[in-house]
């Protein structure tokens, strides 16, 4: 290696970290933003829909204005109509379900409690990609999914004060989100369109918004026009918006910069502070022995998943053709797999 490369390849290198804590430190703070924004003992704006419908507002405005007024992004074209109704929409919709069941399960259960419930999704996942031919059954898998449940499942039975409508809301956000992931994989793999995490949020944004507003007007709108225990100031409600599209933008780096694999990693050390730190910050959470070891069961899974995603990530870049039946990480050889890693 040339002297001249070495400077620069460490600089890239700093620059991919300083992404990395970015998206950590904006991830982690909108989670404790929202929660502060829904608290009855802070803003006391309890209406988890409005709030997810107003992010999505501003996201729809701000993308339109840096493309299309201020020519600041460029959005790529080939979006057609058949395209948008068999793939943005139903993208669009399960964005929306995550961030309002997401979001609503906060009134019910904590920060911490949230996250524990939260390390289900590889079990998600794969379950639905199984079902539509995304995914293999394979002994290793059942095993790391086993693994990952069982985790969920003794993290919950050390809950303190368990609220089961917050807990049916956040599996509710688990599945839509697994399904967001499920169809974006198809669109990307089946459709053969890959768009950039801005041209993603400007084509789905509106949608987010347009399927979250009937939910509102029907759900939520009544209650508003009654209630008056709450006061949402303005720059607070700006500031809560922009630190969501922060959060996007943040995501669009970090995958520039790295791949899809290195945001999951990053979720899990991210979840880890936020559980941590919110047993700091909010009174309704009270870690137990049983809740960490849980967690810490589920979380051991979640990093075997992604390490065996990694690998199969290495096989289809030694030999692109699909993996044969009984084909596994193992038939690389270790060298070539480090190899790749670190190209």
């Amino acid at each position: 290696m040339s002297e001249g490369k070495f400077p620069g390849k460490l600089t890239s290198a700093w620059i991919t970290y300083a992404y990395l804590v970015l998206y950590i430190g904006l991830s982690g703070a909108q989670i404790f933003f929202n929660k502060w924004v829904l608290s009855s003992k802070e803003i006391n704006f309890p209406f988890p829909v409005a709030l997810t419908l107003l992010h999505m507002i501003f996201s729809s405005v701000l993308c339109f204005t840096l493309a299309k007024v201020f020519k600041l992004i460029k959005i790529e074209e080939g979006i057609t109509p058949e395209i948008y109704i068999t793939s943005v929409i139903p993208i669009g919709a399960m964005f929306a379900m995550t961030l309002w069941l997401g979001n609503s399960a906060y009134l019910y259960i904590s920060v911490a409690f949230a996250q524990m419930l939260k390390a289900i999704m590889p079990v998600a996942v794969f379950i639905l990609g199984v079902a539509v031919g995304l995914e293999a059954m394979s002994c290793q898998m059942l095993m790391i999914m086993s693994v990952i449940s069982f985790g969920v499942v003794v993290a919950s039975f050390g809950e303190v004060n368990v609220s089961w409508v917050g807990v049916i809301y956040q599996m509710g956000g688990v599945i839509g989100e697994a399904s967001r992931l499920i169809f974006v994989e198809i669109f990307v793999k089946k459709k053969g369109i890959k768009l950039s995490s801005m041209s993603v949020m400007y084509y789905v944004s509106p949608c987010s918004a347009a399927c979250l507003f009937l939910p509102w007007v029907l759900l939520e709108k009544p209650k508003m026009d009654g209630f008056t225990a709450w006061n949402f100031p303005l720059h607070i409600l700006v500031l809560n918006c922009l630190c969501t599209f922060a959060l996007n933008l943040s995501v669009f780096l970090v995958i520039s910069h790295t791949s899809a694999l290195t945001i999951r990693v990053a979720g899990v050390v991210r979840d880890w502070l936020v559980v941590l730190v919110s047993a700091l910050l909010f009174a309704d959470t009270k870690l137990t022995p049983i809740n960490l070891l849980g967690y810490a069961i589920a979380i051991a899974g979640v990093v075997s998943y992604n390490n065996h995603k990694l690998k199969r990530e290495v096989i289809k870049a030694v030999d692109p053709i699909e993996l044969r039946e009984g084909e596994t990480a193992l038939s690389v050889p270790e060298n070539e797999t480090e190899r790749l890693i670190h190209r």
